[in-house]
């Protein structure tokens, strides 16, 4: 049996689908595309300044980290800032879908998670 998680381990569902979205964008994760794949795929209407307050708290864990871009024309010549999961990150993300899927086990009204 794993050991219990602290509080500030854990990860939120805001914080797990941000992580994926990143992981989707690649090199082109930054905050508007970010929260346009939020809106797509999860269909999840969330403020701009949610998604910056999370990726600010997922930077502060250690589990993304963040560059500035080039200048762009489309930006009144100001960067962007892109993200990227670090490895911590990934395991954080690992264990969470891991222990969703260990409580999804043998829900009749779930069906399997892959």
């Amino acid at each position: 049996m794993k050991p219990a998680v602290g509080r500030g381990d854990s990860l939120g569902e805001l914080e797990q689908l941000i992580l994926v979205a990143i992981l989707r964008l690649g090199d082109n994760a930054y905050g508007a595309a970010i929260r346009r794949e939020l809106e797509v795929r999860a269909g999840r209407m969330i403020t701009g300044g949610s998604v910056y307050a999370t990726l600010e708290r997922l930077e502060e864990k250690g589990y993304v980290s963040s560059r500035l871009g080039d200048p762009v024309p489309e930006r009144g010549g100001r960067a962007r800032t892109y993200f990227k999961v670090e490895a911590p990150g990934i395991k954080a993300l690992r264990d969470s879908y891991g222990a969703l899927k260990r409580m999804a086990t043998g829900v009749k009204i779930l069906p399997q998670l892959s």
